[in-house]
């Protein structure tokens, strides 16, 4: 049985007899001696593997092994007189199962850019910084639910095809059967499209069964291709019963410190990784949000904050205008250099579902502002008088028969709720430091772009 490079470097257990699997990262040869990194894509560092000429393959294949070839080796693992290691193994035997042309190989030991990067996408994972990105997002997703569950949320599937527009901008990829030739394909008996967010929902469920959350895939149809923008990305969206915005806030806040806190924890050597290499301070950025109390204050306190701001922005400033991203990082970083929530939005500005506040101006609505990334949670408390909702529908433009269903959680035991949604890959990216998003998802869409 195969045993993870991982366990092996945090057990340390010399004197054993064991069998590791992986793809070689470099071989150098001296004085009859090959020391082979391999590295099995566990952990972010490799294992050194002392082959010597008494390997009946030494001439033949081991002395020839490159970059990228797939081997299994069996050997005794011994304490290492190497600096930086603490063991090493011993090989008594090596098997290349796979070999990589080391003529074509596109990934040979130097940095390559992240845009190079891309183009190989199925290949990509094999890199130090994109293998650090897959176990840190892989970690954070077991987080997430380690959060919800143990505070009593139950998990929804909510679907992926679906016939609500929550956000209603209409930026929806229509779904099709494909049949070829035909003028209107309605598989579902109506338009249907790909979701733009589990929320509408999980509305459904949290008013059945109390607290929920969904955590799957969303898609936008959005001509944007900026390094903030995806066309598929994933989304983790709570929904929670007899809950108002303050509760609403609590429980963000509380998610956000638990999933920084984890991974920390739980990935340390990438994390060093990505505060030495990409984002220098970063492990410091994210201790400080774990230790801080976020600031408040409500989008009207916001917008006289900027327009006395001794600053030039890109886009101007005026009540009832969304808040741009120069801005949310104006806020975090040189006003309050902490995280912020933003509440009370203007009501034209924001979805139907939100809840409207007294006077009508405004609704419930709440932003989490993170330095370096600007908005990483939206939220709101829910619409759950019956009447109201009708009115901001009308105003919207919304065909109420498409949402029947919709308004009869108001009329049928409505209570206040309220939820949020994080996107899972802006969550990444302030996790690792990336510059751009789509190296915080394993195969990126963008438009003109879709790989694998």
């Amino acid at each position: 049985m195969k045993t993870r490079i991982k366990n092996i470097l945090q057990e340390k257990g010399t004197g054993q007899r064991l069998t590791i699997t992986g793809w070689v990262r470099t071989r150098r040869d001296t004085g009859g001696f090959s020391f082979i990194e391999v590295g099995d894509g566990s952990c972010l560092a490799n294992l050194q593997v002392i082959a010597d000429s008494r390997l009946t393959n030494y001439d033949s294949e081991v002395k020839h092994l490159s970059t990228g070839t797939s081997v299994i080796v069996e050997g005794e693992l011994k304490e290492s007189p190497a600096k930086g290691q603490a063991v090493e193994i011993h090989a008594d035997r090596i098997e290349i199962v796979g070999h990589a042309d080391p003529e074509t190989y596109p990934l040979q030991k130097k940095r390559h850019s992240f845009e190079f990067l891309r183009e190989i996408s199925h290949l990509r994972p094999r890199t130090n910084a994109l293998g650090a990105v897959g176990r840190v997002r892989s970690r954070l997703s077991y987080a997430v639910h380690q959060f919800f569950q143990g505070r009593g949320f139950i998990q929804v599937h909510t679907p992926i095809i679906t016939t609500s527009d929550c956000e209603g901008a209409g930026e929806m990829f229509q779904v099709s059967s494909g049949k070829p030739g035909a003028k209107e394909d309605h598989f579902f008996g109506r338009a249907a499209g790909l979701t733009v967010s589990g929320q509408l929902q999980a509305e459904v469920y949290a008013l059945a069964l109390g607290d929920v959350y969904t955590f799957g895939p969303t898609f936008r149809a959005e001509k944007s291709n900026t390094s903030r923008h995806l066309a598929e990305f994933w989304m983790i969206e709570p929904e929670m019963a007899f809950c108002d915005l303050k509760g609403n806030m609590q429980i963000a806040e509380e998610m956000l410190k638990y999933l920084l806190t984890d991974v920390m924890t739980n990935c340390p050597e990438d994390m060093e990784l990505f505060d030495k290499f990409i984002e220098k301070g970063l492990l410091k950025k994210l201790q400080d949000v774990v230790d801080q109390e976020f600031a408040h204050i409500t989008y009207t306190e916001a917008v006289d904050r900027l327009k006395s701001a001794k600053k030039t922005f890109e886009f101007p400033v005026e009540w009832g205008l969304d808040l741009q991203s120069e801005h949310e990082r104006y806020l975090t970083e040189e006003v309050f250099k902490r995280p912020l929530t933003v509440t009370d939005y203007p009501a034209a500005i924001k979805p139907f579902y939100m809840r409207v506040n007294e006077g009508g101006k405004t609704v419930a609505a709440m932003d989490i502002l993170v330095p370096g990334i600007g908005e990483i949670v939206g939220g709101s408390q829910r619409e759950e008088r019956y009447d109201v909702l009708v009115s901001r529908m009308e105003q919207a433009g919304i065909n109420l028969a498409d949402y029947q269903w919709y308004l009869d959680l108001r009329l049928y035991g409505s209570v206040p709720h309220a939820g949020f949604g994080l996107g899972f890959e802006r969550l990444i990216q302030f996790v690792t430091g990336m510059a751009n998003i789509r190296e915080v998802i394993p195969f990126p869409r963008t438009p003109g772009s879709a790989p694998c």
